[in-house]
């Protein structure tokens, strides 16, 4: 049933959503496996560099139940005000004052994401491009997937 979703995305991605609809108990494991095929990832590539405009236009996804702390809202088209350049951690607070519905514990630690949560920018692990400091670019998707899962 899910081979029809999975055909034609990038194989990082389908390794991602493989994880998230089969809950798979090993989630620490799987996310260094994750992170270790990434590396690997044409990705890497440095992003060119822009001016932000006043409002950034993004989408946001969750899955992996994040959703669920979102008003069950899967994706999200946004308009983010910036100042010169936009980073993934101005993103995330953000994030958490105009988008999350519930328990906001359940997503942020501190200034970034709790343990477990995988970032993509345009389906590249937010580690090879600076993590907080990885500077979105207008039209950009960030991906927010949560590893964490009851069993």
């Amino acid at each position: 049933a899910i081979q029809p979703v999975l055909r034609g995305l990038n194989p990082t991605v389908t390794i991602i959503k493989r994880y998230v609809a089969y809950h798979n108990n090993r989630a620490s494991l799987l996310a260094t496996s994750i992170r270790q095929d990434l590396r690997q990832s044409p990705c890497n590539d440095p992003p060119t560099k822009r001016v932000c405009p006043i409002l950034m236009k993004l989408k946001i996804e969750f899955s992996g139940g994040l959703e669920l702390l979102f008003g069950n809202q899967k994706e999200y088209a946004v308009d983010v005000p910036c100042n010169e350049q936009l980073t993934v951690g101005q993103l995330i607070p953000w994030t958490r004052d105009e988008l999350l519905k519930d328990r906001p514990e359940l997503f942020v630690k501190g200034d970034s994401v709790r343990p477990g949560i995988l970032v993509l920018i345009n389906d590249c692990d937010w580690e090879l491009s600076g993590t907080l400091d990885a500077e979105l670019q207008e039209g950009d998707t960030v991906l927010f997937i949560s590893t964490l899962h009851g069993g």
